[in-house]
């Protein structure tokens, strides 16, 4: 099974200190085979990130779009579309309770940039929560996308920055895939370089949705080699 480390820097770092986490962080990270890293910068940094990310050549490693349009490009002023950043990214996060939450996102327009985005040929992230989890799961039916990838995060281990306890995301992982029994899972809130070995374990679950600790070169780093190492004496 391949593993996943996402981090998500939210709407954190211009693009000067994007590049100096990202030279740091290079020499930190030891990829592995079987392990992918992805990070979600800002959308003012993925221009210039993405070819910055070329240039350190960093290997089973890739970058995502927070967010994408629920439209395709025309006359939506503010509006990302999928196609303007293809090229750029592979990933892009959908859903994720802070754009419902802040931004009043429904679930149609979740499912409508879905659809942009794997039109456009980039790989969603598509987030879960509870008590919504089986509509969201069930909206995932009619993407055709091997490679879509759903990260459980419940939203109490985000605000009380307390991460859920390993036996409920196990229990979290399983109804998801017997909803999606095809797809990778992934979990987030409130993942530590001490903690993150108890999730990885998990049976089931393919990765881990970093944000907080994500910001910090050096703690992401840690985090990744942490994942690595177990996956190599997997």
């Amino acid at each position: 099974m391949k593993r996943y480390v996402i981090g998500n820097w939210k709407s954190n770092k211009t693009r000067n200190s994007a590049q100096d986490w990202f030279a740091e962080f290079a020499d930190l990270y030891r990829p592995v085979d079987g392990l992918e890293v992805i990070v979600a910068p800002s959308f003012i940094c993925l221009c210039s990130l993405s070819e910055y990310v070329q240039a350190l050549d960093l290997k089973n490693f890739s970058l995502a779009a927070q967010d994408v349009s629920p439209f395709p490009k025309g006359s939506y002023t503010g509006a990302v579309a999928a196609d303007m950043i293809r090229g750029m990214v592979d990933y892009v996060i959908i859903g994720h309770s802070e754009r419902r939450r802040y931004f009043h996102e429904t679930s149609q327009d979740t499912a409508n940039k879905m659809s942009e985005a794997v039109d456009a040929g980039l790989k969603p992230i598509v987030c879960i929560d509870q008590p919504y989890a089986m509509s969201q799961l069930t909206a995932l039916n009619d993407i055709d996308c091997d490679e879509l990838l759903i990260a459980y995060g419940p939203t109490e281990a985000a605000s009380t920055r307390i991460p859920e306890q390993p036996q409920r995301v196990l229990e979290a992982t399983k109804f998801i895939r017997q909803v999606q029994s095809e797809r990778s899972v992934v979990y987030g809130g409130s993942l530590l370089p001490e903690n993150v070995e108890e999730y990885i374990r998990l049976e089931g679950l393919s990765g881990i949705f970093v944000g907080q600790s994500s910001l910090d070169a050096r703690v992401f780093a840690d985090i990744c080699n942490r994942v690595g190492n177990f996956v190599s004496a997997a």
